[in-house]
C-alpha cells in the first residue's frame, strides 16, 4: 500500500501538453536570436564561412529541423513527462555543442545550461531538474576535462583564452562551481515550481468549492420549504392509513395495499428527511472527540457491512490525540457515506486507504483513497448535485449531505479523481486543542 502513501506530483495532462507546446515556440525563438546575434558578432572578427560560423549554422538548422519533429510527434505521443525528458536532454547536448562551437571553457555561453534547468523544473519539477542538471554538469565537466588533455581543441578558441594558460586548481575550481550552480538552480526553481504548482491547485480546489456552496445554497433554500410542505402531508396520510386498518373489518387485499402505502410512505419520509439534513444540518450534540478513536470506530463496523466484508481490503494511518469539535453522529455520516462510495466505486476486489494528515495551519484533513473506477472531470463537478447518481438504487443525496454537514462545521471536501486509476476524498476540518480537566479530588 505504499503507492497510497503520498499523492504523486504530476502536471496535469491538459497543462503538460500546453507546457511542451510553449517550449518548442519559445526554443525555436531563442535560439533564433541568440545563435543569429553570435553568427552576426562572430562575422566582424572571421568569415561568414569560417568552420565555427558554419557549425553555427548546422546547430540552427538542426534545432528548427527537431522542432518541426517534436511538432508533428506531439500529436501522436501519449507520453508526454517521457517526451518532456527526451527534448531537455537533447537541449542539453545542443548547449553542449555551443559551449564548444563558441570557445569551450571561455565560453561565455555556459549560463545556457542553468536556463535548460529552469524551464525542466517547471515542467518535470525536482526529480526531472535534479536529473538534468546532472546531465548538464556531466557534458560540462566531460568538455572541459577533455580540452584540459588536449582531447579535443574547440572551435572559437580565438575568442578567448585557452584552458591550458590556467592552473589545474582553477579549472576545477570553475567547473566545481557551475556544477553547483546547476544544482542550486535546479533545487530552488524546483520548489518555486512545486509551490506555484500547489498553489495553483489549490486556488482551483477552494473555485470550486465557492461555485460548488453557491450552487447548493441556492437549491439548499428551496429544498428546505418543499421538504417541510410535504413531510406535514405525509405524516397526516400516513397516520390515516393506520386508523384505517385498524378500524375497518380485515381484509388480505385491503391490507396488502395498506402495506404497500405504509412502506412507501416511510421510504417517502426518509428520503424527505435525507433532503432537511441536506437542506439544513442540524447537530444535536456537538462535542469535542478523539477523532481518531472515531474514525475506527465507524471503519470497524463498516469493514462488517455486506458492502465492504471479505471484498475489499481497508489500511488505515491514523495520527493519535487529534481533536475536534463536532457532532459524533455527523463525522460517522459523513465518513459512512465516503466509504460506501468508494466501496461502491471498486468491481470485485480491491483496496481503500485512509490517512490521517496534519498539513500547515490549524486543520486536520482525512484522505481516503480508493482503487475503483474513476471519474472524468465532469462527472467531478456534478456528483455533488442532488439527485446525481450512477446507482441503479442511489438516491443521489450521499455526497450533497456530506457537503452540507462539513459546510455546517466551517468544513470542505475537496476530489481527486482519474478514470481507472481511482478517486481521493479529501475532507479538510478544523483542529482543536482539547480543554484539560484539572483533578479537584486532592
Amino acid at each position: 500500500m505504499d503507492c497510497f502513501k503520498e499523492l504523486p506530483l504530476i502536471k496535469p495532462e491538459k497543462d503538460f501538453f500546453q507546457g511542451l507546446k510553449w517550449l518548442m515556440f519559445f526554443r525555436v525563438i531563442f535560439t533564433t536570436l541568440l545563435l543569429g546575434s553570435t553568427i552576426a558578432l562572430q562575422s566582424k572578427t572571421t568569415s561568414l564561412l569560417s568552420e565555427p560560423v558554419l557549425v553555427l549554422y548546422g546547430l540552427i538548422i538542426f534545432v528548427f529541423l527537431l522542432s518541426f519533429i517534436y511538432a508533428i510527434l506531439i500529436r501522436y505521443i501519449k507520453q508526454y513527462q517521457l517526451f518532456a525528458y527526451v527534448q531537455l536532454s537533447i537541449d542539453t547536448v545542443v548547449v553542449t555543442l555551443i559551449i564548444f562551437v563558441t570557445g569551450s571553457f571561455s565560453s561565455i555561453f555556459s549560463f545556457l545550461y542553468l536556463l535548460v534547468i529552469t524551464y525542466s523544473a517547471i515542467l518535470l519539477f525536482r526529480n526531472g531538474s535534479l536529473i538534468i542538471a546532472a546531465l548538464c554538469s556531466i557534458q560540462y565537466g566531460l568538455l572541459v576535462d577533455f580540452e584540459y588533455y588536449g582531447l579535443i581543441t574547440p572551435f572559437g578558441a580565438q575568442m578567448g583564452q585557452s584552458v591550458s594558460n590556467y592552473g589545474w586548481s582553477y579549472v576545477l575550481y570553475k567547473v566545481l562551481i557551475t556544477m553547483l550552480a546547476c544544482f542550486a538552480v535546479a533545487f530552488l526553481s524546483s520548489l518555486l515550481s512545486e509551490r506555484e504548482r500547489r498553489t495553483k491547485r489549490e486556488l482551483k480546489s477552494m473555485e470550486d468549492h465557492v461555485k460548488r456552496v453557491e450552487k447548493l445554497a441556492a437549491i439548499g433554500e428551496m429544498a428546505a420549504g418543499l421538504a417541510h410542505e410535504i413531510k406535514n402531508p405525509l405524516a397526516s396520510l400516513t397516520g390515516c392509513i393506520q386508523i384505517l386498518r385498524q378500524e375497518l373489518r380485515y381484509d388480505p387485499d385491503h391490507e396488502k395495499l395498506m402495506q404497500i402505502v405504509l412502506r412507501e410512505a416511510d421510504r417517502l419520509s426518509s428520503l424527505v428527511m435525507d433532503f432537511l439534513m441536506f437542506a439544513k444540518p442540524q447537530a444535536s450534540r456537538i462535542q469535542t472527540i478523539n477523532l481518531e478513536q472515531n474514525i475506527q470506530e465507524t471503519v470497524s463496523l463498516f469493514e462488517k457491512d455486506k458492502t465492504c466484508y471479505e471484498r475489499i481490503t481497508i489500511t488505515k494511518d491514523y495520527i493519535p490525540n487529534i481533536w475536534v469539535q463536532m457532532d459524533p453522529i455527523h463525522l460517522h455520516q459523513i465518513l459512512w457515506n465516503l466509504l460506501l462510495n468508494a466501496a461502491e466505486s471498486i468491481e470485485g476486489t480491491g483496496q481503500i486507504h485512509l490517512q490521517m494528515n496534519i498539513p500547515k495551519g490549524n486543520h486536520v484533513e482525512i484522505r481516503i483513497f480508493d482503487s475503483g473506477c474513476g471519474m472524468t472531470e465532469k462527472q467531478i463537478k456534478t456528483i455533488f448535485d442532488p439527485f446525481y447518481t450512477t446507482k441503479p438504487n442511489g438516491t443521489g443525496l450521499g455526497l450533497s449531505i456530506v457537503h452540507s454537514i462539513l459546510e455546517y462545521y466551517d468544513s470542505r471536501l475537496d476530489v481527486e479523481s482519474e478514470i481507472n486509476q481511482g478517486t481521493t476524498m479529501t475532507i479538510k476540518l478544523k483542529q482543536i486543542k482539547p480543554q484539560l480537566k484539572l483533578d479537584t479530588s486532592l
